[in-house]
């Protein structure tokens, strides 16, 4: 069988999205596209219809009914480039295979991420992980942005001082910060990579990993654009419920009073607000 070209994922290969102040985000190479997910699927029973809409048709049941293993004989392999704090996040996506820059061969650049003012913002109060929208004012932030600059510009000269008296790589290397840049080549199976966007797109996701997730969303919809299609439809626009939640949903259909409290309310009260969003 022939390799599958989809000719709006050739137009991406070796372009590079800028991402951030310094990152990027570059398609290297692909296998595969919706094509070899229906015929993956109708291994089973042979070759089958193979018209557009059966295809369409074919890919959404699969992903509405969690058949997820011809979703993954498509792969794609990025080459990457992000703040070390981002990286840390992103390699929690077990699955995928990644080759990542070593600071023991080679000698790290003076790149670091700094934040636009915009996304200087305090602590949120309801999420102890995450920032809030509310904005630092913007003096205030121009002069934390300005000391986090001169924080990374002295923590790279002391780096350069030691690998000057000859001081071991990976030693040097020891006390640069977070927010220094790394690159990668990372592969990923379409089924996974969902499974990376539906985290890593969703608002509580923090800002500069969610960027990159934009990028790399339209890499996936350029490889497989009705899969894409289908998980939109079925996972992104969709929302799931525990079975308080819809014993919940039941009492709001009757008239009676929800009996969730605390944070199962204001979960609930969310998730209602995303379905209210979605049918507007």
């Amino acid at each position: 069988m022939a390799r599958i070209v989809v000719e709006e994922a050739e137009a991406l290969i070796d372009k590079e999205v800028k991402v951030l102040d310094k990152g990027f985000v570059r398609l290297v190479d692909y296998l595969g596209g919706d094509q070899r997910i229906v015929q993956s699927a109708r291994v089973s029973y042979g070759e089958g219809t193979k018209t557009f809409r059966a295809d369409r048709g074919l890919i959404h049941y699969l992903m509405k009914n969690w058949h997820t293993s011809p979703f993954e004989q498509v792969q794609l392999t990025l080459h990457t480039k992000m703040p070390i704090f981002v990286a840390r996040q992103w390699v929690r996506h077990r699955t995928a295979r990644l080759n990542e820059i070593s600071g023991r061969y080679s000698v790290m650049k003076d790149e670091f991420y700094l934040p636009e003012p915009s996304q200087i913002r305090f602590q949120s109060e309801s999420n102890k992980q995450g920032r809030s929208d509310e904005c630092v004012p913007l003096p205030e932030a121009l002069e934390i942005i300005d000391k986090l600059e001169r924080e990374q510009k002295d923590v790279y000269s002391h780096y350069v001082s030691l690998l000057d008296k000859n001081v071991a790589r990976e030693l040097a290397r020891s006390n640069l910060p977070i927010s220094l840049y790394t690159e990668w080549y990372w592969q990923i199976d379409l089924h996974n990579l969902f499974h990376f966007l539906h985290l890593r797109l969703d608002a509580h996701a923090q800002y500069e990993i969610r960027a990159y997730a934009e990028v790399i969303a339209t890499c996936a919809r350029a490889v497989a654009p009705i899969a894409y299609e289908a998980f939109e439809e079925h996972v992104l626009g969709a929302v799931s419920f525990s079975r308080g939640e819809c014993e919940a949903l039941v009492a709001l259909m009757e008239g009676r009073a929800v009996k969730l409290e605390g944070r199962n309310l204001a979960s609930f009260e969310a998730k209602m607000s995303k379905l209210r969003e979605g049918s507007s």
